[in-house]
């Protein structure tokens, strides 16, 4: 789950790091009212669930009340395009108001789970304010890494360590271990599964604090943070995506024609990939999961057929646990209760399969049977297009 900016600061907070003054709004008049409570100059930032907000012109340093209400006039309501919301863009509906500050430096530090290591990695960088993917790109000797041993926890020294190979003095160094503390006490209170501040400033004043954040949360811990889950902002996500999440499925939107239904990750994985192998491009990747019920089959469906990018549908469906016979009964109801007109292509193997070919053979509606993957794949590409 992701969070805003304004609310994944007011989580570091409760952690003891340091984030600069502000207030969201959502109205030009209340960014007028801040700008001159705090007095200026003041950053007028949009909120939305994508990076690179100032690229886009989502990020506007103001010197004046009057600055800060035309730039919330301009930019509430509007479609904010990023490198990360692709060209569609996020509307902005709230702003947050910040107070200015005296930056002598910008840096970069994050925290997500290297899985390779099966532990967190801290990495920080003396080229704040860039994105970190650029840094690695350009120049990837200029990323810091320390990985943290989850039964001993983060120690001291390795903040210290981060802060010398930053460039910082000792007392500098100190401070900044101190700031990282905070970050992955964070970081492992919340169950995050990535915890970023880009750009980390240090003040004139010789203070560290976290000018912007961002924290992702791994969705199967919510149930141990109510106070995070209420966090989440529907507006900023797919619909489908959110209608999938209440009938428990595993279900996200690409940008193709092809639409996929499967049980198992890794068969989703597998389809999407033999899908472009040839000449397709899957439109979503939906798992029903493993044991999945006819009413969940037909939730599935359902969903999948309301994208109005999908120009076929390939149902791929190996029976474990599920049988086959029990998806095809799930289907079939689907298309019956919903009105499908499109090309569908079902590969079934497994668990009651000459069953399950039997109810779609039976049921009066136009499916291709496919033999295995690459027949499936070949047919569902060419009804696509």
């Amino acid at each position: 789950m992701k969070i805003h900016e304004y609310q994944a600061k007011s989580i570091l907070k409760q952690f003891g790091v340091k984030v600069p003054e502000g207030k969201v709004v959502q109205t030009a008049e209340e960014a007028y009212e801040v700008t001159r409570k705090f007095g200026p100059p003041v950053a007028v930032k949009a909120q939305i669930h994508a990076g690179g907000r100032g690229k886009g012109g989502g990020i506007k340093l103001v010197k004046s009340p009057e600055e800060a209400e035309t730039a919330a006039r301009r930019m509430l309501g509007s479609k904010l395009v990023t490198p990360q919301t692709g060209p569609e863009g996020r509307q902005v509906r709230r702003l947050l108001i910040e107070k200015g500050q005296s930056i002598k430096k910008e840096y970069y530090l994050g925290i997500v789970i290297d899985r390779s290591q099966e532990k967190p990695v801290i990495m920080a960088s003396s080229e704040g304010g860039v994105e970190i993917e650029e840094v690695a790109s350009r120049s990837p000797e200029l990323i810091l890494k320390v990985h943290v041993d989850p039964c001993v926890g983060f120690l001291s020294f390795q903040g210290r360590q981060l802060g010398f190979g930053l460039g910082l003095d000792g007392k500098l160094a100190g401070r900044f271990g101190q700031f990282v503390v905070g970050l992955y006490d964070a970081f492992r209170g919340t169950d995050a599964s990535l915890a970023e501040i880009n750009p980390l400033i240090l003040t004139t004043d010789g203070e560290f604090l976290a000018l912007d954040a961002k924290m992702n949360f791994d969705d199967n811990a919510l149930f141990r943070h109510p106070e995070i889950a209420e966090f989440r902002d529907f507006e900023e996500e797919e619909p489908l995506e959110i209608q999938a999440s209440r009938f428990g499925l595993n279900y996200i939107k690409l940008d193709g024609n092809v639409g996929c239904m499967v049980n198992g990750a890794g068969l989703a994985m597998a389809t999407m990939d033999i899908i472009k192998l040839w000449g397709g491009s899957p439109a979503n990747f939906l798992d029903v999961g493993g044991g999945a019920s006819t009413e969940q089959v037909r939730n599935a469906f359902k969903i999948l057929v309301a994208d109005q990018s999908v120009k076929a549908v390939l149902i791929n469906i190996f029976g474990g646990i599920m049988r086959c016979d029990m998806v095809a009964n799930g289907v079939v109801q689907a298309i019956k209760d919903v009105g499908v007109n499109i090309p569908m292509v079902v590969r079934l193997e497994g668990t009651n399969v000459e069953e399950g070919r039997e109810v779609l053979r039976n049921s009066g509606l136009n499916f291709q049977l496919a033999s295995g993957m690459a027949d499936a794949a070949e047919k569902v590409c060419a009804a696509a297009k």
